[in-house]
């Protein structure tokens, strides 16, 4: 760190001003400008005062400044002693997969990153992150925390790690060291051809065109000051490539299109599972548009969501859940897009297009849908309800459906709302499914989501 006198306050907006939009960097470093405490700095008795003076001399011919000065503010951060490289980054709300590449783009602008482990833990997507130095850390830190990857969503809660270094023993999807080329993938897929690991390992901008996940842009700008403001469209200047967004890298061999929206769900209940309630069911992660229950193996089915982050989203969450007392698989089809019977042709109404759907979730560009993503559990979320309904009436309707109500509140602010607590996380992934915009009278349709409250 280093403090920098200008002639008058009039240039340090200027300088404050010119270097906020587009960062500085020295010998390949970049630097943060930003208004100090300080009035003014005594430098009488500094070491090597002579030559910096002869320095200043030298320059202050072209020191200059146009700007009125507007109340300028006082943001002054310190860097502690010890102080770690390595970030933790929790991302909440993650309604679009965020990949290694996605954190790797963003965390560049503020300076070389060495190596990145992404996990999930508590249910919560989480990264560690080490930069080259401290400094880096701090100023990522400023700018990151609490801000959205994307509009309305994703959004980045970052601390310093304890740890001082990291230990990568691979390179793929899930942990990357961008110092290391030589390291294996540890899943017996192939390491990156080293072209691909050192476009990874640029600071550089990926610059293919990315127009959002379903039609919403990321929404990180970089440092106005240090405050981050959102700009629609665009991460900075960063855009993202379609494989970086998918949550996976586009690796020969891999099962399923990576990019894919459509899904293959096996281990069905053949029984009991309808188009409408997989529809219903994988409508909490995302619009689905169409599916199909295959007409000779009825235990799978091809689900069609909205764009590719959806069908990933909705595969990270339903995979290995119990529904209807089968685990329910889900990966990315090789198909790329759910074909509706032709005129004619035998179906059993095995295949529905919900594309028009009034029920889809997602529709609204900024709706708090986004924010309210959670993994299945026991504990529903009960909105839309009328004021004549009362808790017993909430309770027979569950019971009804035959769930065993284990708790149940309205919300004190807002008797619209209620939670639910069932019996099990595969009792209330039913219930969703069976009384999701059940009708309640006075035209109201109930509303049901995951909580991730308990009562």
């Amino acid at each position: 760190m280093a403090f920098l006198e200008m002639a008058s306050e009039e240039a340090a907006v200027t300088m404050v001003n010119y270097y906020t939009p587009v960062t500085p960097h020295l010998r390949s470093q970049p630097v943060f400008i930003q208004y100090s405490n300080h009035r003014e700095l005594k430098t009488d008795n500094l070491p090597n005062q002579a030559s910096v003076q002869a320095a200043l001399q030298a320059v202050s011919a072209g020191q200059s400044g146009s700007l009125a000065l507007p109340g300028a503010p006082t943001s002054e951060g310190t860097i502690l002693p010890g102080q770690s490289p390595v970030l933790r980054i929790i991302i909440e709300n993650l309604f679009y997969p965020v990949t290694l590449e996605v954190l790797h783009q963003i965390f560049s602008k503020f300076g070389a990153v060495l190596k990145i482990i992404t996990f999930t833990k508590n249910n919560q997507f989480q990264a560690l992150l080490q930069y080259a130095d401290p400094l880096n850390a701090h100023y990522a830190k400023m700018a990151l925390d609490g801000q959205n990857i994307y509009n309305a969503c994703c959004t980045l809660r970052i601390d310093f790690s304890k740890l001082t270094s990291l230990n990568v023993k691979y390179n793929n999807d899930k942990s990357r060291d961008f110092t290391r080329l030589d390291l294996p993938t540890g899943d017996g897929q192939p390491s990156l051809e080293p072209p691909m690991a050192a476009a990874f390992g640029a600071p550089g901008i990926i610059s293919s065109p990315y127009a959002g996940a379903a039609g919403f842009a990321p929404a990180i700008g970089f440092p106005q000051g240090l405050s981050v403001q959102t700009v629609p469209g665009a991460l900075g200047p960063l855009t993202i490539t379609s494989s970086a967004v998918t949550g996976r890298m586009a690796i020969p061999g891999a099962s399923g299109i990576p990019g894919n929206s459509v899904l293959l769900v096996t281990n069905l209940n053949p029984d009991l599972v309808t188009p409408h309630g997989l529809f219903i069911l994988f409508g909490v992660y995302g619009d689905v548009h169409r599916v199909k229950i295959m007409f000779n193996k009825k235990e799978n089915a091809l689900v069609q969501m909205a764009d590719a982050n959806q069908a990933q989203l909705a595969m990270n969450h339903l995979s290995g859940q119990r529904l209807y007392g089968k685990v329910l698989r889900a990966t990315l089809s090789k198909h790329q897009a759910v074909q509706l019977p032709r005129e004619g042709q035998e179906d059993q109404g095995l295949t529905k297009d919900f594309s028009n759907s009034p029920l889809h979730r997602f529709k609204k560009p900024g709706s708090k849908n986004f924010q309210n993503i959670f993994p299945p559990s026991a504990t529903l979320h009960l909105s839309n309800i009328p004021p004549s309904v009362t808790v017993d009436d909430l309770k027979n309707l569950f019971t009804e459906a035959g769930c065993s109500v284990k708790a149940f509140k309205f919300f004190q602010k807002d008797r619209k709302m209620a939670l639910i607590q069932l019996g099990s996380v595969e009792e209330a992934i039913q219930a969703l499914i069976e009384l999701h915009n059940h009708d309640l009278g006075e035209n109201h349709h109930l509303r049901v989501s995951f909580s991730k409250s308990t009562i």
